[in-house]
């Protein structure tokens, strides 16, 4: 594993808007092609391997804490009980999701965090990278198959669907959320699915039918939403949910994946695994770990500890939910640059990477996208 620094393309900025990336920079790049990681192929199999690995023992988890009842430790509403268990019962499918990894390219990846529900970064691992690479060197391959794996559990989504419209929603004021959200929609357009869009705002309940609508009144049978279930559970339209058989994508059963709860109880079902660090709701013996909040978004709130000290923070607004405690694995360090590997879950399959890096060993909202190769 190699970071490789290499001349951005004179138009650059054009050639990514050309293919709708209207997000690429705010004060800085966000899309950085002045730099590229190169892997070679057996740590290409390494992360393929972990991630496949990762996502049954997560089915494991949640089968876990369904049948524990375990939601308390997740702050999970307990009107939401029963829906989530409804959804994993009648196998509600999930489509995606991203393993955040460290992964120094010699060593075992460690799993840092599941972004199970609304994970970010999928537009630009999916097509971005993939046409920059075809720009820098077609001859080179790239782990990334994500956009044809897209399409492929599109497909599959069809029996499980009701017979209706699917419906796209994200907020109205994120222009990254859109932007991911029209590109679910292709997808799931070229699956052969009937789609429209609704901004999460728009969306309305109708009494008396006792169902979802949109700005027409027209019933919401099936709908994918680019908005965390969290959220939702705590808006006033979140307590109708069990109220109705919609169907939602991603189901209300990856709300206990996407809550980082998860990784204590994935340290206890399968302690000292290789692709896990120790993981606790408490602080117990650990002396070089992370403190982050369970519902925290984008390294908001997150406390590194060296030796008993705090050595680095963020600041944000999230905490009163909790916390959980996890083993401190340090980022690769690239003179200054620390990437994270975000590993996507496509169906049931590995399908390709994208990397976050930061100036910093703690991946924020203002860290860079890096391309890479299979060299």
């Amino acid at each position: 594993m190699k970071r490789i620094s290499t001349p951005a393309r004179n138009n650059w900025q054009q050639e990514v808007e050309a293919l709708g990336f209207g997000f690429h920079s705010t004060d800085v790049p966000y899309w950085d092609e002045t730099a590229y990681y190169s892997f070679n192929s057996a740590q290409i199999r390494i992360l393929e391997r972990a991630t496949t690995e990762l996502w049954q023992m997560c089915l494991t988890a949640v089968e876990h804490v369904i049948k524990k009842n375990k939601y308390d430790l997740f702050h999970i509403p307990k009107f939401l009980v029963p829906h989530i268990i409804d959804s994993w019962e009648n196998d509600v499918p999930s489509v995606y999701g991203r393993f955040d990894l460290q992964f120094d390219g010699a060593n075992d990846p460690k799993m840092l965090e599941f972004n199970a529900d609304t994970p970010t970064s999928l537009y630009e691992a999916s097509i971005i990278q993939w046409y920059w690479l075809q720009d820098f060197d077609k001859s080179k391959d790239q782990f990334n198959s994500i956009h044809e794996k897209l399409i492929e559990t599109w497909t599959n989504m069809h029996e499980y669907l009701h017979e209706d419209v699917l419906y796209f929603a994200c907020i109205e004021d994120s222009l990254e959320d859109f932007t991911t959200t029209e590109y679910m929609r292709d997808c799931a357009l070229q699956a052969g699915i009937e789609t429209d869009f609704i901004f999460v705002e728009k969306m309305g309940w109708d009494n008396v039918q006792q169902e979802f609508v949109d700005e027409e009144e027209n019933p919401i049978k099936n709908i994918f939403k680019l908005y965390p279930w969290e959220w939702i559970a705590n808006e006033e339209f979140g307590a109708n949910i069990p109220k109705v058989d919609t169907i939602w994508i991603e189901p209300s059963w990856k709300m206990i994946l996407s809550n980082k709860a998860i990784l204590p109880i994935l340290w206890e079902l399968f302690p000292n695994h290789p692709y896990l660090l120790p993981a606790y709701f408490e602080q117990k013996d650990l002396k070089d770990y992370v403190k982050k909040p369970i519902l925290s978004r984008e390294g908001a709130n997150v406390q590194i500890f060296e030796g008993g000290k705090m050595t680095n923070f963020t600041d944000g607004e999230y905490g009163e939910e909790g916390f959980i405690y996890q083993g401190l694995a340090k980022l690769p360090n690239f003179e200054g640059n620390f990437p994270v590997i975000g590993s996507w879950i496509i169906g049931q399959q590995p399908a390709g990477i994208g990397i976050r890096e930061a100036y910093g060993p703690i991946t924020n909202n203002t860290s860079r996208f890096v391309p890479h190769l299979i060299s």
